[in-house]
């Protein structure tokens, strides 16, 4: 099979047509078409009557492309590389009536129909038609000599034409036959080829439909951000509210006891209880921390941005002179996570003596750099966490790279859209 081709048509002008599998491929799509199209024309005729007698009925025919279109875009594989996704969208609310209601607008639906009727009355005519043609008379040719050694005359009519009564002469339509098969194998990629292309024509998505579809899966991946933000934000006041509360009163209580203990090991014991309690109080609030950091709740992402830059290893230099407006809870965590995780492996792993942190928002995407003075050579494939955070990045359409020649300077940039125009997209 010619490697680089991905239909008949680039096969036959490749000049490797023969020498490939596309052929046989292009033999086998036009005989799937031509078993497909009997069923579908019978069942097709079959909802049209009864569709006159049961007046409803008509509204299954208008669904009969449905499983067509889904059969023929599967079978388009045979012939084309390039997938043929299904043109339709998916409900956004259960149950059949939705279902119905959406598919019965989309035009897919009624392209698909007429793909079906096309089919069921024309196409698998001109399947068979041309399998007939440019396959099986060469092969039929070439079957002479078995024609007539088998034959108990001893005489074979060749394609009703001609009276062939010696193995000679079999053999000279077989010799034809021979000649004439890849010579007609070429029509049959081009026929096939551009019964593929009607095919992807009718039944793949528009680039509207698919424009459609991304912006849908564009907002309910932004949708499944903000429930997961605010999962994140329920579990940090159920901690922060509950766990940490009590926890607190049992160090005071244990305080307490202690206070009221007369010296000795009851004492110990209760100093002991008391400091493993403070410990896992200091524990939780920085898991609490870590779950949603409270400064960026009560001052925005420019004051938690500077609280970073004081409480980092290495001093950084911040450029927020410009105060950043307050943007979707998702933005606003997706950064503050990803300056720690870049100070962080500052700290750790560059062996910088100064690094810098600039935060802007353009009125349309949220930019932030962070660089150093380290060894550079950093790996984000190395298990640095930004893997991660890159695909954190990435849900909310926006981009995290990484330049760190050897020798240094690194530099993080992380840009985020996210137009602060639109209602929904400020943070409360």
């Amino acid at each position: 099979m010619d490697d680089h081709a991905r239909t008949p048509w680039q096969a036959l002008a490749g000049g490797r047509y023969l020498r490939s599998a596309w052929p046989w491929r292009a033999a086998g799509y036009l005989a799937g078409g031509a078993l497909t199209g009997p069923p579908l024309l019978l069942g097709l005729v079959l909802l049209a009557a009864a569709g006159i007698v049961a007046f409803p009925l008509l509204a299954l025919l208008c669904l009969a492309g449905l499983p067509t279109g889904a059969v023929e875009r599967r079978r388009l594989r045979t012939l084309d590389a390039d997938p043929a996704p299904t043109p339709h969208r998916t409900p956004a609310e259960p149950g059949l009536l939705a279902w119905a209601r959406l598919r019965y607008r989309e035009q897919a639906t009624w392209r698909e129909l007429a793909y079906a009727v096309l089919h069921g009355f024309v196409l698998w005519w001109v399947d068979l038609a041309a399998l007939a043609a440019l396959l099986g008379l060469p092969l039929l040719l070439l079957t002479t000599p078995l024609q007539l050694a088998l034959d108990a005359d001893g005489e074979v009519k060749v394609l009703k034409l001609w009276l062939v009564t010696s193995q000679p002469e079999a053999l000279a339509f077989a010799a034809a036959g021979a000649v004439l098969l890849p010579v007609l194998l070429h029509p049959l990629g081009a026929l096939a080829g551009a019964r593929a292309a009607l095919t992807r024509a009718l039944l793949a998505p528009r680039e509207r439909e698919l424009r459609a579809r991304l912006t849908e899966v564009t907002r309910s991946r932004a949708r499944l951000v903000a429930a997961f933000e605010a999962e994140r934000r329920r579990i940090e006041r159920d901690l922060h509210d509950g766990a940490q509360q009590r926890l607190v009163a049992l160090a005071m209580t244990l305080g307490l006891a202690r206070l009221d203990a007369p010296p000795g090991p009851l004492a110990d014991r209760l100093a002991t209880a008391q400091a493993e309690a403070g410990r896992v109080l200091a524990e939780l609030r920085e898991l609490i921390h870590g779950i949603h950091p409270q400064v960026l709740t009560d001052y925005g992402l420019t004051g938690a941005l500077a609280d970073i830059a004081e409480r980092s290893a290495v001093p950084v230099a911040t450029d927020l002179s410009a105060a950043l407006p307050r943007l979707p809870e998702s933005v606003e965590a997706a950064a503050y996570f990803g300056v720690c995780e870049a100070l962080a492996n500052i700290g750790r792993h560059s062996g910088a003596g100064r690094a810098a942190l600039t935060a802007r928002h353009t009125g349309e995407a949220l930019l932030i750099d962070v660089s150093d003075d380290g060894r550079g050579g950093a790996d984000p494939a190395a298990g640095s966490g930004l893997t991660g955070l890159a695909d954190r990045v990435a849900v909310l359409d926006g981009t995290l790279t990484i330049t760190s020649p050897p020798g240094g300077p690194t530099v993080l940039s992380l840009e985020i859209p996210c137009p602060v125009s639109s209602p929904e997209n400020s943070a409360p």
